[in-house]
C-alpha cells in the first residue's frame, strides 16, 4: 500500500508540473522519473532494470529513425517548396489556396512529424497570404487541425499511435485498413466546416492574386539532390512499412535503417543534423514510460482497473464509445502523450481479464488524434501555429480556437463514434 500511495504522489506532482508549465515538461518528467526508481528502491516496488524493462524502445526507435529522415529534409527547403506551389496552383482563389495548403499539410502529416510540417509551412503561408492581402487565420487553424486530424491515419502519423501500435501490435496496414477510412471522412467533414466557418474571411476576392503566380517554388529548393535522395529513402521505408508483416520486422527496425541509409547516401554536416532531432521528445516520451511502469509495479494500475471491472458489464460498442469521448476530452486539456501511455496498461489489463480489447485500441487512437483539436493547447502543432499567428494582423486567441477547434473536436468523435458503432466487427477483428 506504501508503494501504490507513494507512486501515485510522484506522478501526479510530475503531471500537476508538466501540465502547469511551472517547470519545463523534459525536466517535470525526468525529476519525475528519477524519484519513482529512487522511491521504488527505498520501498522495494521498483528497481532500475524494471525501469529499463518498462522503456518501449520500439517506438523510441521509430520516433528517432523518422526523425532523423525529417531533420534530412528540413533545410532542403521541401517544405517551403510545397506551400509555395499551392499558393501558385490556387491563383489566389482563397478557398482553393485553404483546400492545397490542407492537402500538403495533411498528407505530410501522415508520414511524418506534424510539428516540423506546420513549424515550416506555416511561414510560408503568412507569407502568401500577405501577398494576397487574405487574413492567414483561416489557412494556419486548418493546417494546425488537419495535420492532427491526418495525424491518426498512420502509424507513424501520430506519436500516440506508434504508443498504441507497439503495445497492440498493429501493424502500417492495419492503420491503412481501420483509421484511414475514417480519418477521410473525418477531414472532408473538418474541411468544409472551416470553410462554413471561415466563409467571410475565404469570401474576400485578393486585390493582388496574380502575384502569386510571380513565386518561383524552385528557388524555395536549396538542396535539390539531398532532397530527392531523402524523399527516395522515405519512399522505400514506406513501401517496406506495407510489408512488415510479411517480413516479420518491426517498423523501429525499419525506421532505423532507413536513417542509417539516408545519412551514408547523404553524407550530412552530423552535428547539425542531430541538433534538429527532438531530443525533448525522445527523453519525454522515456521518463513517462519509466513514471508508468512505476504505477504498474506498485500496483497503481491493477488497483485503478479494479475500480473499472464494472466495465465488462458494458456492452463493447458502448465501451468504446465512452473510450473515445473520454480520451478526446482529457487530450484536450493534457497532452495526448501522457494520456495515451496512462490508458495503455489500463486496456492492456482489461485485456487480462478476459474483455476483447481489440476495438478498444482503435478507440483509443481516434479519441487521442481528434481530442487535440478541443483547445489551443491540445496538442504542440496547436500552439505552434498560434505563436506563429503572432506574426499577423489577426493572432489566434484562445477563446478564437475554443470557437473554432471545440466543434471540429466534436464533429470528428461524433464521426469516429457512428464508424465505430457501425464497423465494430471490423475493428474487433482487428
Amino acid at each position: 500500500m506504501t508503494g501504490i500511495i507513494i507512486s501515485s504522489i510522484i506522478f501526479a506532482v510530475s503531471l500537476y508540473l508538466i501540465l502547469s508549465e511551472k517547470l519545463n515538461r523534459v525536466i517535470a518528467g525526468f525529476a519525475g522519473a528519477v524519484l519513482m526508481v529512487t522511491a521504488g528502491l527505498i520501498f522495494g516496488f521498483y528497481n532500475e532494470k524494471q525501469a529499463v524493462a518498462s522503456i518501449d524502445f520500439n517506438t523510441l526507435g521509430l520516433l528517432f529513425g523518422m526523425m532523423i529522415l525529417v531533420s534530412l529534409l528540413e533545410p532542403t527547403g521541401f517544405f517551403q517548396y510545397l506551400a509555395i506551389l499551392a499558393g501558385r496552383l490556387s491563383k489566389g482563389r482563397p478557398v482553393r489556396l485553404l483546400v492545397l495548403l490542407s492537402a500538403i499539410t495533411t498528407i505530410l502529416s501522415m508520414f511524418l512529424d506534424n510539428v516540423t510540417t506546420v513549424v515550416l509551412i506555416a511561414p510560408v503561408t503568412i507569407l502568401i497570404c500577405e501577398i494576397l492581402g487574405l487574413s492567414a487565420t483561416p489557412f494556419l487553424m486548418a493546417e494546425a487541425l488537419l495535420s492532427d486530424t491526418g495525424g491518426a491515419a498512420t502509424l507513424v502519423g501520430d506519436p500516440p499511435n506508434v504508443l498504441i501500435a507497439s503495445a497492440a501490435h498493429l501493424s502500417f496496414n492495419s492503420f491503412l485498413t481501420h483509421a484511414l477510412p475514417v480519418v477521410l471522412v473525418a477531414w472532408f467533414s473538418v474541411l468544409l466546416t472551416l470553410r462554413f466557418i471561415f466563409r467571410k474571411e475565404l469570401g474576400v476576392r485578393p486585390n493582388n492574386a496574380l502575384a502569386v503566380l510571380e513565386l518561383n517554388p524552385r528557388e524555395a529548393l536549396d538542396d535539390t539532390v539531398t532532397a530527392r535522395r531523402v524523399l527516395i529513402v522515405i519512399a522505400g521505408a514506406l513501401t517496406l512499412f506495407f510489408f512488415e508483416e510479411a517480413l516479420h520486422v518491426q517498423p523501429s527496425f525499419i525506421a532505423l535503417v532507413a536513417a542509417g541509409i539516408a545519412l551514408v547516401w547523404t553524407r550530412p554536416n552530423i552535428q547539425e543534423t542531430l541538433k534538429r532531432i527532438e531530443w525533448s521528445v525522445l527523453t519525454f516520451f522515456a521518463a513517462l514510460f519509466i513514471m508508468i511502469g512505476g504505477l504498474e509495479q506498485a500496483g497503481v494500475m491493477h488497483h485503478f482497473f479494479m475500480l473499472l471491472s464494472s466495465v465488462r458489464d458494458v456492452s463493447p460498442r458502448l465501451l468504446g464509445v465512452i473510450l473515445i469521448w473520454g480520451t478526446a476530452l482529457l487530450s484536450a486539456v493534457v497532452d495526448n502523450i501522457p494520456i495515451t501511455i496512462a490508458i495503455i496498461p489500463v486496456i492492456q489489463e482489461l485485456g487480462m481479464s478476459g474483455v476483447n480489447i481489440a476495438p478498444l485500441w482503435w478507440a483509443l487512437v481516434f479519441g487521442a488524434g481528434f481530442g487535440g483539436n478541443g483547445t489551443i493547447i491540445g496538442s504542440t502543432a496547436n500552439v505552434v501555429v498560434a505563436s506563429l499567428s503572432e506574426r499577423t494582423r489577426t493572432p489566434i486567441t484562445s477563446k478564437l480556437w475554443n470557437r473554432v477547434g471545440l466543434p471540429i473536436m466534436l464533429l470528428t468523435c461524433l464521426i469516429a463514434s457512428i464508424f465505430y458503432v457501425i464497423l465494430y466487427p471490423l475493428f474487433a477483428s482487428q
